[in-house]
């Protein structure tokens, strides 16, 4: 398996034009976490990279909220995603939509997330499935130099692996657009037919990743030591010792 840690400098598009069918992309998955929104309580919801900006989070009941990245357009905290200015434990929900393709070390980065997030906290993160038919343009000759193509991609089985080693329950792992995702996605009858093949069959190939997953931190039960008593020690009278056994000595001989 290929380290994560990328050895150049990714290029991080500022807004979901920038992508291909970039539109299409982030109506998936809004339509996917609609309904988590409002299962999500606290104070503040943070999110992460310019692409997570125009994630629709409406629905949230969660008043304070973020953006966190270095495109300022689209920022309410200009700085590096790699090191987050807050503090530790102090925000209930992150979002990395699409932010571990153009990162430099994206374990870093999800371990960031980590470290900001509470005990019980919600980690939203989306990005591109590299076994998936979109993954498949990395190894056409005529692609693999555009973005985001030319981008690491990461399995969602591969991001689940770093959750649960940080200890995180996945609650949610789902796959849409069932497509290269590379030119226009056609609406011809066969096209259609062919997603919903997938969809249906083969939802795993989903070319987009939505994993939804709670941060748990077991409190840690200090163990009481099994202390022994030592008996107390008295100090022996010689001359009650002396009769007992001179008594004793009596009875054995009657």
């Amino acid at each position: 398996m290929k380290p994560a840690l990328s050895f150049r400098q990714p290029h991080s598009p500022s807004s979901w034009e920038k992508l291909p069918n970039g539109e299409l992309i982030v109506e998936s998955i809004d339509t996917i976490l609609a309904p988590w929104w409002p299962k999500f309580f606290g104070y503040h919801l943070l999110k992460i990279g310019a692409l997570s900006h125009h994630i629709n989070t409406s629905a949230s009941t969660i008043q304070h909220q973020v953006t966190i990245s270095e495109h300022k357009p689209h920022a309410d905290i200009n700085a590096e995603i790699e090191d987050l200015p807050l503090l530790e434990h102090s925000v209930d929900v992150c979002l990395l939509s699409h932010v571990l393709e153009f990162t430099l070390d994206p374990h870093h980065v999800i371990r960031e997330a980590n470290r900001v997030l509470i005990p019980n906290g919600y980690l939203v993160i989306t990005g591109y499935n590299a076994f998936s038919l979109a993954g498949l343009n990395s190894f056409v000759p005529y692609r693999r130099q555009q973005p985001p193509w030319n981008e690491r991609f990461f399995s969602p089985l591969r991001v689940k692996d770093w959750l649960d080693l940080m200890g995180y329950e996945i609650l949610a792992d789902e796959r849409c657009l069932h497509s290269m995702l590379a030119n226009n996605v056609s609406q011809h009858l066969m096209a259609r037919q062919w997603r919903q093949f997938t969809q249906r069959y083969l939802s795993s190939l989903g070319s987009i990743f939505v994993i939804v997953a709670k941060k748990r931190v077991l409190p840690l039960t200090p163990i009481k030591p099994k202390w022994k008593l030592k008996p107390k020690l008295a100090p022996i009278n010689v001359s009650s010792v002396g009769s007992k056994v001179r008594h004793t000595k009596k009875n054995i001989n009657n």
